[in-house]
């Protein structure tokens, strides 16, 4: 007797390739200074760009990702600059036929979370905006707090379970990529590992 699948055959996550804004923050919560901060100051977070690195990396995350998987059937990425980027550079690696019969679409229900307020500032900024802060992310936790004007993870992992329950419904025996961010990377974690 055959049995359907009743979810997507294959689903592969992918984190986007490096930005300028996590060049110049080195991957920290705030910030260092005024100079580093002035790099990208007034780039609303999903017009933030790839850096030329991150288009590289793009592009051999796109050969490594045909060998080992193939095509895909659907590729989702949020709608940030960087996310569409990421996925136009993956997509090289597959040929105009290929590409042609995979379908791109956007979700914002996978964009990254809202950092809230403290978005631009740097470390002393907030501590001197936010004191209460650092005793906020201890009583909470790192999923449950929620950053001042943001959101928490607990509130991402709301969005993805939203989108998990979309593709399981919609793109049932189906190859999906999703190209996201580490934030959201996470909650799929979350949720799909039972963290």
């Amino acid at each position: 007797m055959e049995r359907s699948i009743d979810r997507p055959l294959q689903l592969v996550l992918v984190r986007h390739a490096e930005s300028v804004r996590n060049q110049v923050k080195k991957d920290a919560s705030f910030f260092a200074d005024e100079t580093a901060r002035n790099k990208v100051r007034g780039i609303a977070d999903e017009e933030v760009p790839l850096t030329e690195g991150g288009k590289a990396q793009a592009r051999i995350t796109g050969h490594v990702l045909k060998q080992s998987f193939g095509m895909f059937d659907y590729v989702y990425h949020s709608g940030y600059k960087r996310t569409v980027e990421t996925v136009d550079e993956i997509l090289k690696s597959y040929t105009d036929a290929e590409r042609e019969r995979m379908h791109v679409r956007m979700s914002s229900f996978i964009r990254e979370r809202d950092s809230g307020y403290a978005y631009d500032m740097t470390e002393e900024e907030a501590k001197k905006q936010f004191p209460w802060m650092e005793e906020h992310w201890k009583t909470f936790g790192g999923f449950f707090a929620v950053p001042p004007g943001g959101e928490s993870y607990a509130q991402v992992a709301q969005r993805i379970y939203l989108f998990l329950d979309t593709i399981f419904r919609d793109r049932k025996g189906q190859r999906v990529l999703v190209v996201s961010h580490a934030g959201a990377i996470s909650a799929f974690r979350f949720l799909l590992e039972q963290w």
